[in-house]
């Protein structure tokens, strides 16, 4: 599930952090009005800190990965985040930023209250949606390098991670080299890339100027599997169990941790 926005894409988690946030804020401010108080400010600090907490946790768990770039672990574009130590430490600096005898704690207390309890809400119901809708592996026919027919319900009996890309799309050119060498490492994992709406020869050549070798590359003249999945987003990527089933989507670029930590879901 997603809202795309023009060019922009903002995945459901990322749309229910948001609504939390504004909850927060527009509560707290409506609380705190009888009290001419100003709580914006320590607000402002217990999201900061909620974030950073959010990111340190995810950087610490997945910590081999980053140590191979370690600048890597500033780009938050590739969505590494651990929303469980970010409520903790909102929490955590909420108790620090506003002592027991401030009058803006008890509205931004009840504020955060109530932007946990959505978040949360919302969670379970993307994961019950998740488990009403569940998907398989398309039945796509899409073209491989040699001309062939290809049939992803094919690649079933291993695990599946399936990426849709471009080569004019800046993210995921940078991802490609994180994919081929998960590719030339797990040889238990299925990789398949496939092209939307690029000629092969266009695609051929940029691979080649690159210097990439990749496996089960395979051409979608008519983006269908964006049709078939509900949205064009590039770069998206899907993980596939061995039996077929969805079992995590990301849309957006990958580094290597978020990638190591959505492979462990279908390839432990």
């Amino acid at each position: 599930m997603s809202l795309q926005l023009g060019p922009v894409v903002l995945p459901a988690p990322v749309l229910l952090v948001l609504a939390s946030t504004l909850l927060a804020f527009w509560l707290a401010r409506r609380l705190a009005r009888p009290l001419g108080v100003d709580t914006e400010p320590r607000l402002w600090g217990v999201l900061l800190a909620a974030l950073l907490c959010a990111r340190l946790a995810f950087v610490w768990n997945y910590r081999e990965a980053y140590l191979a770039a370690p600048l890597s672990a500033l780009d938050i574009r590739d969505g590494g985040w651990s929303p469980v130590a970010g409520i903790v430490g909102g929490w955590l600096a909420t108790a620090v930023l506003l002592p027991v005898r401030r009058p803006e704690r008890r509205p931004v207390l009840r504020a955060l209250a109530a932007a946990t309890g959505l978040w949360l809400a919302g969670t379970l119901a993307l994961q019950w949606h998740g488990l009403q809708q569940q998907r398989s592996l398309p039945a796509l026919l899409l073209v491989a390098v040699d001309g062939r027919t290809v049939d992803l319900r094919s690649f079933r009996g291993k695990p599946v991670v399936l990426n849709l890309w471009a080569t004019w799309c800046p993210p995921c050119r940078r991802e490609m080299p994180v994919l081929q060498q998960l590719q030339a490492e797990r040889a238990d994992v299925h990789v398949v890339f496939a092209n939307q709406g690029e000629s092969a020869a266009r695609v051929l050549q940029y691979l080649a100027g690159q210097q990439l070798q990749l496996h089960h590359l395979l051409f979608d003249p008519k983006a269908s599997a964006g049709q078939a999945f509900g949205h064009r987003a590039l770069p998206t990527t899907y993980f596939f169990d061995r039996e077929g089933r969805l079992v995590d989507a990301r849309i957006g670029e990958l580094s290597r941790a978020t990638l190591a930590e959505r492979l462990h879901r279908i390839a432990p």
